[in-house]
């Protein structure tokens, strides 16, 4: 790439509430957070862009991973002892601080989401979300690179300094 990219500005369209104040100890991946309770609250001008909502299991969350102060593009992940690209891992140390969590939709009553399987920070900014849908989201066969006999344990592994 030989020109720079322009800069690109999101607002939230909310924040996420968690029990968890702290990365330290929180799940890693929302596969392991153990039902662990929270709330979306959008905010009150987008209220009609919830309609239909309802009817979903699951959400896909984007949001802004708003504490991390030092991106890095080698790491060495929670469920490995030897470093990756930061591209080929889901560190929370990314050069744009994005995260990207699937959780269960309990609820939304109004303006407020009730979610389960929350592994987010509590106050984190929320960019987008959008509904899981099976047939656009699961890849059957799909190849998951050194993470091969890893994923099945993230829900044994919870954050430490590197969320830092």
């Amino acid at each position: 790439m030989t020109r720079q990219l322009e800069p690109v500005t999101f607002r939230p369209i909310g924040v996420v509430r968690s029990p968890f104040a702290d990365p330290d100890g929180m799940p890693i991946q929302a596969s392991g957070a153990g039902g662990a309770r929270g709330t979306i609250e959008v905010d009150p001008a987008l209220a009609d862009g919830l309609a239909g909502l309802e009817g979903f299991s699951h959400l896909v969350l984007i949001y802004h991973l708003h504490r991390v102060r030092r991106p890095r593009l080698v790491v060495t992940p929670f469920l490995d002892t030897e470093t990756h690209g930061i591209f080929a891992t889901r560190s929370p140390a990314r050069p744009n601080a994005i995260g990207l969590s699937t959780v269960r939709l309990l609820a939304v009553r109004g303006t407020t989401l009730e979610i389960a399987d929350v592994d987010v920070l509590d106050g984190t900014p929320l960019l987008d979300l959008k509904p899981y849908v099976p047939a656009f989201d699961d890849r059957p066969g799909a190849r998951i690179g050194w993470f091969e006999g890893r994923a099945e344990r993230a829900g044994e592994t919870v954050s430490d300094d590197r969320f830092r």
